[in-house]
């Protein structure tokens, strides 16, 4: 594991200094930016005892390969990476239905950012994706996000399909989306312990996942479009299994 990484944007250094300041290398600011939100989190960063300095857009652009930084940057100390194993604590540790989000070959960190934050606002108790073939946490799925990738645990298991046997073992039924199947989404049974797989746009979920599952469901469409956009879509079933659970 590398010994520092960058993150970007207000959310996600703001979320990030409130939950684990201790993380905290440095702060770089935007040279003459002053508003409150930033001036909030310089101020907790010296608090912290975290060096600040100021520079130039053009550094801050460099330093994060990105302009979309707002103004505020940050070298950190990576957190822990989740494993199969913290999977099986954080389950045995519930006190409440599983609810879990697999994401399944998803490539591009703002389809995973956009995952993350809608699977903070449904309640979700953990992302999970293979660690091949898929997109990790980077610094642009963590400023997509806006703090979320800091509050829901993201486990990156080797063998998906062994891991959602696994959970199966564990009385979590395993619900997948694609779009030949039979029933949808709003016909379905979604109120007990539950994984929600969704796949990547285009090719879906892969052929060993698709047959682990228990139930595979749909989205309907009335349009001419054929499929969403995989964090449309996640937030679409996410927010029917909470409706159904809080019904």
């Amino acid at each position: 594991m590398s010994k520092s990484e960058i993150i970007f944007g207000i959310h996600a250094v703001e979320s990030l200094m409130n939950t684990h300041p201790e993380r905290f290398i440095e702060l770089f600011c935007l040279k003459g930016r002053q508003d409150d939100r930033v001036n909030t989190i310089i101020n907790l960063a010296r608090k912290q005892g975290v060096s600040v300095q100021f520079a130039q857009r053009k550094a801050l652009d460099d330093k994060c390969h990105s302009p979309q930084h707002q103004g505020i940057v940050a070298r950190v100390r990576p957190a822990p990476v989740l494993n199969e194993n913290d999977l099986e604590t954080l389950l045995e540790n519930l006190n409440k239905p599983a609810f879990l989000l697999v994401l399944d070959g998803i490539t591009d960190p703002h389809n995973l950012g956009a995952c993350l934050r809608t699977a903070d606002a449904a309640g979700v108790d953990a992302v999970i994706a293979p660690k091949d073939k898929s997109v990790g946490l980077n610094a642009t799925a963590k400023k997509v996000a806006c703090g979320a990738a800091e509050t829901v645990p993201f486990i990156q298991v080797t063998n998906l399909a062994r891991t959602l046997k696994a959970i199966q073992q564990m009385g979590v039924w395993v619900v997948g989306t694609a779009g030949e199947a039979t029933q949808d989404v709003y016909q379905a049974n979604l109120t007990g312990p539950i994984a929600l797989v969704m796949g990547a746009e285009g090719d879906g979920m892969r052929r060993l996942t698709r047959e682990t599952c228990d139930e595979l469901i749909s989205i309907p469409m009335a349009g001419s479009v054929s499929s969403l956009n995989v964090s449309v879509a996640t937030g679409v079933t996410l927010f029917e299994i909470v409706r159904q659970r809080l019904a």
